[in-house]
């Protein structure tokens, strides 16, 4: 089978392939980094990390790029509300400047590089900031003016979207004109509900410009950053749901029209929300959990990487703890049986492998390649050393760790309750061995029988 993706532009599966034979460019969304990120959001990168290692397992060479937005990125679709740079320095007591800024930015993209290291996502190595390259916005708004595309405000330069028929064909250009009229109507300026900014005007602190001293407008900085590393057309672009609307509708937009309508991404992939309860994960409205929140439960952060995995990643998912808690005892159940295969690596399995890969390669249905996972791990055909040949084969998509897995030594006094049952089961005294099991359950291990004796394992 074909490599194959949902492509949101055109909202249909179709057939995958590269403008340069052999070579995939991405472009990622990354994070506006005035605070921690939460793990809703973590979740698009989980899911590109996928995308990235399915091309790589498919024989690509891939090359990533993502941003890291530092500046410009206002609270509402409408270009207007607090800044949110400005609003994480407010909240840390800093004062307003743009070193100030920086700083800001640094240490939390730090704390989400952090995360993603935990969750074993590979950062791209191409990762820039986007107040690096406000030289290269600058150019791309006096590009869009010197074609006709643009108007100026009282409060910044804005695209004039009446001058592109099509615009927002991603989201659907009828349903974006109907539900545009009441997400961006708040400045009166505007020639249309759904113009939007290139630059936004700020005489006290901001950048120099030809239109004054301010800041790019989100957009822009990600079309500018995309060009600039990937071409003026590369293949797959990246995100969350929630950027379908405005932001990547608005960077097709200011790139194509920048561009005499050339073609600006092949494919866009978006990943959906995680939500609690029946709300969006939002830091607005405080209703979210750090990927802390989950080790402080004990939880690792694999643990959630797997429980992603086993939805689609255009799949909404619910967050319950039960259901982590689920999904962190069916993990440990694999490690253990990955670990019991001993040390000895065989050969990988010809026919798992492709319909691992026929799994991956149809839009990266990940529940189906993990529900293969269990086949291996369970089929009494293969040896042991060929399992885990194919588990470590498998597993250079899926990134749950089992490459670093070690059999954990088990402490003396649980050895000695083990035996202590193991004696108790031999003599019949069944109510002796059955509280000693649960007082080594209480300790954080379990005791597995079989006609071979007993094995102990970490809960």
């Amino acid at each position: 089978m074909p490599l194959q993706f949902y492509n949101t532009l055109t909202r249909k599966k179709e057939k995958f392939s590269p403008i340069n034979q052999g070579e995939v460019r991405v472009y990622t969304c990354g994070p506006t980094v005035y605070d921690y990120a939460h793990i809703g959001n973590l979740r698009a990168y989980v899911f590109a990390d996928i995308l990235e290692r399915t091309l790589k397992y498919a024989g690509y060479e891939v090359k990533r790029v993502m941003n890291i937005t530092d500046i410009g990125h206002l609270s509402s679709d409408a270009d207007s509300g607090e800044d949110k740079m400005t609003k994480g320095l407010l909240r840390e007591g800093k004062e307003l400047t743009l070193p100030n800024m920086r700083e800001l930015a640094e240490f939390y993209a730090e704390k989400f590089k952090d995360d993603l290291r935990a969750l074993n996502v590979e950062i791209p190595k191409n990762i820039y900031y986007a107040s690096d390259y406000v030289k290269e916005d600058v150019e791309l708004v006096k590009k869009l003016e010197e074609k006709g595309y643009t108007y100026k405000t009282g409060d910044g330069i804005y695209f004039d979207t009446s001058k592109m028929p099509d615009y927002g064909i991603l989201w659907g250009a009828a349903r974006n004109r109907e539900e545009s009229k009441s997400r961006i109507a708040e400045n009166s300026e505007k020639k249309n509900p759904e113009d939007f900014a290139l630059w936004k005007f700020n005489s006290e602190l901001g950048f120099k410009s030809p239109w004054g001293r301010g800041f790019p407008g989100w957009h822009i900085e990600c079309s500018a950053m995309g060009m600039k590393f990937l071409g003026e057309q590369f293949d797959i672009h990246t995100g969350g749901i929630d950027l379908i609307p405005t932001h990547h509708t608005n960077e097709i937009a200011q790139s194509e029209c920048a561009t005499d309508k050339k073609p600006f991404v092949k494919f866009w992939l978006h990943s959906e929300f995680v939500d609690t309860g029946s709300e969006k994960m939002s830091k607005s409205k405080g209703n979210f959990l750090k990927l802390e929140s989950l080790a402080n439960k004990n939880i690792s952060p694999l643990t959630y990487r797997f429980w992603l995995l086993m939805a689609n990643y255009h799949t909404k998912m619910n967050f319950v703890w039960e259901a982590l808690e689920g999904a962190e005892t069916a993990l440990k159940r694999l490690y253990g049986l990955y670990l019991g295969l001993g040390s000895e690596i065989g050969n990988i399995h010809g026919e798992y492998r492709n319909k691992f890969k026929e799994y991956l390669e149809d839009d990266l249905d990940t529940p189906r390649a993990l529900a293969l996972l269990w086949d291996v791990a369970k089929d009494e055909n293969m040896s042991a050393a060929d399992k885990k040949a194919t588990i470590l084969d498998f597993d250079k998509v899926l990134g749950l760790g089992f490459e670093n897995l070690k059999e954990e030594e088990i402490p003396e006094k649980i050895k000695k309750l083990a035996e202590e049952r193991e004696d108790a089961r031999k003599t019949k005294n069944f109510k002796k061995s059955d509280d000693l099991r649960k007082e080594v359950n209480s300790l954080g291990y379990e005791i597995e029988d079989s006609t071979l004796g007993y094995k102990i394992n970490k809960i």
